[in-house]
């Protein structure tokens, strides 16, 4: 299948991305490719609120296994897998989940519109909402049909629910750290409103209840050092990625 463009997000690696779509107002875009960054093929987008992205879990493992892309036989099938929802532990079928294990390496999100930019020979599509690794291909970008698209009494199993989120606290050396960071214009307080969203899902693996562990992930172009208790995530430290501090 064709790749038509690339997402640039503040996602730099897996951990600490939100497990659905929507529970985090990030603004992305998606970097179009030739030949289909033309304004012309967005004729009309305006009029959407919202978009499907059909898009390609690039970056796993097991999808990885086979010199040849096209020999999926070589890809270990797993029927069972154990949705972070559940706690890691407990097995169902794949087909239950929205696993990024799959016979097909793809993925479907609904995100908001925001608007479609060209910028030099660049075609850009900002859209927020997203779950999507820094880099992910996109597939295809559909509208979002209201009337068809929304079932109101749907069920939804294990994750009818929003998760819950925790209460996100700073301590006094990362609250000096982050003002020294806005101060230098490493980033700016949209970044840190951002990644206060991501932090109150709390990234961690469901299977991991240490309170007292130090655990660590990149956000656009920081990193951040944070420990979590059973009711709030208490921030301890944030530098400037020395790797990605010049990319906004």
């Amino acid at each position: 299948m064709p790749i038509i463009g690339y997402m640039q997000s503040p996602y730099r690696e897996k951990f600490g991305i939100p497990r659905q779509p929507n529970l985090v107002q990030v603004e992305t875009y998606i970097e179009m490719q030739a030949p289909y960054n033309d304004l012309l093929a967005f004729e009309g987008i305006d009029e959407f609120s919202h978009l499907w992205l059909l898009w390609q879990f690039h970056d796993n493992i097991q999808n990885q296994t086979s010199e040849n892309a096209n020999d999926h036989q070589a890809v270990k099938f797993r029927a069972q897998v154990r949705p972070p929802r559940l706690g890691g532990n407990q097995k169902v079928g794949v087909f239950a989940t929205r696993s990024m294990y799959r016979p097909a390496p793809i993925g479907l999100s609904v995100v908001q519109l925001q608007r479609v930019e060209k910028v030099g020979k660049s075609v850009r599509v900002y859209v927020t909402g997203s779950d999507l690794l820094h880099g992910t291909p996109i597939l295809d970008i559909k509208p979002y049909i209201q009337y068809s698209d929304a079932v109101p009494n749907a069920q939804s199993g294990y994750a009818q629910d929003m998760p819950v989120r925790k209460a996100v606290l700073w301590t006094q050396t990362a609250q000096l750290q982050q003002q020294q960071l806005l101060q230098q214009a490493i980033c700016n307080k949209k970044i840190f409103d951002e990644l206060e969203q991501v932090l109150s899902l709390d990234p961690r693996p469901a299977y991991q209840n240490d309170a007292t562990r130090v655990y660590g992930m990149c956000f656009a172009q920081l990193n951040i050092r944070f420990t979590v208790d059973e009711t709030q995530l208490t921030v301890i430290a944030v530098e400037a990625n020395e790797e990605l501090k010049n990319i906004i």
